[in-house]
Parts: structure tokens; sequence; C-alpha cells
């Protein structure tokens, strides 16, 4: 008999993916709920469900979770895909009295091809451990890797992955931003960053915003961040660059790593190659 999975946001480029990876497996029954959410719509797709997956922008679980809840199983787990976990896990233990399970796949609707897809799985409160396997089950099934952290280590963790990234861009392009002075100068070098940076500065750049502000360790990330400008004004450069080498050093784990972002920069290219055709 195949389980009953309720995918929140179907028509989303996540929420559509994992609708179509699922559904590959003969063993899931998925269900697909996006807005409007109708009252007969929620009560059939939720009816007999064991997992509910929200698929959607954090600051919208509080008040999706309040309209689906009525028609949830009891035992049913509430997962979302965030990639910020505290305080999304803290609102849906909040309102939810079963097993919550948080998950954030480390990959995009469209990851470049043969990309290892590795999701962190954070177990919540009530989870139990069959509940906890099961949601980490869903993400084997289309050849993800799975990894076990709690919110803090997660949010800690893409506070400098995701939210350094993404306001050192911000600034570096405001900085630059409104001289004209500055165009003949323009290297190569200026236009990869510039061109990596454009979708999630303009397309993105409110989501990017949100997870910013809401994961409660990006300030002291943001300090640490000015700690080392500040050697740089001081002139120890060099103190930076050998930290910074580090990431280029023999190490099994990060040469996987170092060929991932290879494929996903090539694939990066291809599409900016694609859009700029059209």
């Amino acid at each position: 008999m195949s389980e009953r999975i309720v995918i929140v946001g179907c028509r989303g480029r996540m929420g559509s993916m994992l609708m179509e990876r699922f559904g590959r497996n003969p063993q899931l029954d998925p269900a697909g709920l996006d807005l409007p959410f109708e009252e007969q719509a929620m009560q059939e797709a939720c009816r007999g469900a064991r997992l509910v997956l929200l698929c959607i922008p954090a600051t919208a679980i509080a008040d999706t979770v309040s309209l689906l809840r009525p028609f949830m199983e009891k035992n049913a787990i509430l997962a979302d895909i965030t990639s910020v976990k505290e305080l999304p896990m803290q609102h849906m233990e909040s309102l939810w009295d079963g097993p919550v399970v948080g998950t954030h796949p480390l990959f995009g609707p469209v990851p470049a091809q043969d990309l290892e897809l590795r999701v962190t799985i954070v177990p919540g409160r009530r989870a139990s451990e069959e509940d906890t396997s099961f949601v980490e089950s869903l993400f084997q099934g289309f050849g993800c890797v799975t990894f076990r952290a709690t919110a803090e280590e997660h949010d800690i963790a893409e506070a400098k992955i995701q939210g350094m990234n993404f306001i050192t861009s911000a600034v570096y392009f405001a900085m630059t931003a409104e001289d004209p002075a500055l165009l003949p100068y323009i290297t190569p070098s200026f236009l990869r960053r510039m061109n990596s940076s454009e979708k999630q500065l303009m397309e993105d750049g409110a989501l990017f915003t949100w997870l910013f502000e809401a994961n409660p360790h990006s300030q002291a990330m943001t300090r640490q961040y000015r700690n080392l400008l500040s050697l740089a004004a001081a002139g120890d450069v060099d103190l930076i660059l050998h930290k910074a080498r580090w990431w280029w050093k023999e190490g099994e784990e990060k040469k996987k790593i170092h060929e991932e972002a290879r494929k996903v920069a090539l694939q990066s290219a291809r599409m900016g190659l694609k859009k700029g055709q059209q």
C-alpha cells in the first residue's frame, strides 16, 4: 500500500520538482495543494496522509499550518524545506501537536546533472526515529544524500554559507554602484562576479533578505566578517589570504565540493547563454 504525502505549494519551482520526483516512487502517493487553499481540496489531500511537506515561503508557514491543521491526521508528520530552520521549526511545533521534521534540500529545482543532492534533516522535539527515518527515506528514494543536524547547527552554517555570500555581494555592488568612472576599468573577473550574483540580487533579493534577517546568527557572522575586514584595513592581507587558501588545500571532501561547484558554474553559464540568445 502506498503512503500518501501532501506537497503544499505544488505549483512552485521546488514543490513541482518534488512532486515529480516523489511521483516516480511506486510506494508513494503524492497529492498536491496550492493557492487558493479550498476546504474540500485540503480535506481530500490530507485524508490518510503520513506527511505534509510545506514547499512555501517561511513567512507563509504559520497561516498555512493554521488552515491545514483541522484536516491533518493526528500523527501526520509536518515538514518544510526552508533555508532557515530555527524560526520555522518553532512556528511549526507551536502550531502542530504531532511530529515535526525540518528539511533543507541544498540544491535548487533544476540541479546540475550528477550533482550530489544533499539534504539536511532536522528532527523536531516530538519526532520519533521512525518519523525522521521516513522523511529521510523520501529524499533518499530519488538519490539524495541526507544528514542530520539541529536547527541551531543548520542556521549557524547557513549564516556563513548562504547569508554571508548574499550580504557581501550586496554590499560589494552597492559600494561600486552609481559611479560611471568605473566602467572603463571593468575586468572579466568583475563581470564573472556580476553574472553569478545577478539572480540572487535581482530575482531573489527579497527572499535572501528575509533569510538573512530571520537567521538568528547573521549578525554574529557579520561581526566576524567585519573583524577580518579590519585586518585588511590594517595591512594584514597575507593573514587573510593564508586562511582563505584552506579551501584549496588537499582533502577528498573539498575536492568533491570543488567538482560540484564546477558543475553548478557550468550549468549556470549554459543557462545564461540560453537566456542571452532568447
